[in-house]
């Protein structure tokens, strides 16, 4: 079992019931595997951190940025609290050393490990605010959050913008043309398809992506197609 002591004071939170950092570290998936285990899962305490989050960045943001209008913020605001954005932070505290997953979970990459590791960070969150109050959980949201991801590189370089709205606004920049998407193949049976589709500027595909989705796929070749041309 991870030494949750430890982890309290890595996170620079004294905790008055540790049994709450244990529970945000504590998946679903663990407990299926493990019932005789006495815990309970993550989700309600990542119901609440959520909510904690999302009105400590709200007023971060609005304070920072007077001459902002609401959309510009909500904008900034989902940039930061995104699954990409809290990954990068639970990456950064070492989470995965703490997080209690079921056998097959603990095998998961890429955006399925990201969603586990932003749900856990929401969880902390709630478990801090439970444990000590709003101005604990907004001082922990301040250290390992806004500290980490640098929101005024995020407002400079527009990456608060998807990847799809990023490379159809410097493909217009530079070129002067719309890109267009295109499903290249599709696999897999009906409940579980992959989706590949190319992303083209005129007649010329710039590059692919693949995803359960179309949208996903659009946006992994979005992403793709900007580091292909170096936008």
């Amino acid at each position: 079992m991870p030494d949750y002591l430890k982890f309290s004071e890595k996170l620079n939170v004294k905790f008055n019931d540790i049994s709450l950092l244990k529970r945000a570290c504590t998946h679903r998936s663990y407990l299926n595997e493990n019932k005789s285990a006495g815990l309970e899962h993550n989700e309600r305490l990542e119901f609440l951190g959520d909510a904690v989050l999302e009105l400590v960045v709200t007023s971060f943001l609005f304070r920072k940025y007077p001459g902002k209008n609401e959309g510009d913020l909500t904008s900034y605001r989902s940039a930061l609290v995104n699954t990409h954005s809290l990954s990068k932070v639970a990456l950064h505290i070492g989470v995965d050393e703490y997080i209690l997953l079921s056998k097959g979970e603990s095998r998961d990459t890429g955006r399925a490990r990201s969603i586990i590791h932003a749900d856990t960070i929401e969880a902390i969150i709630g478990s801090v605010y439970l444990d000590q109050g709003y101005d604990a959980a907004a001082n922990f949201i301040s250290e390992q959050l806004l500290e980490v991801i640098d929101i005024d590189d995020i407002v400079e370089n527009k990456t608060w913008l998807d990847a799809k709205s990023r490379f159809q606004e410097k493909a217009q920049e530079m070129t002067g043309l719309t890109p267009s998407y295109k499903t290249v193949k599709e696999t897999g049976p009906d409940h579980s398809k992959i989706f590949t589709l190319g992303v083209f500027i005129g007649d010329t595909q710039v590059a692919l992506g693949s995803g359960m989705s179309k949208q996903e796929a659009e946006q992994k070749a979005a992403e793709k197609a900007l580091e292909v041309k170096g936008w």
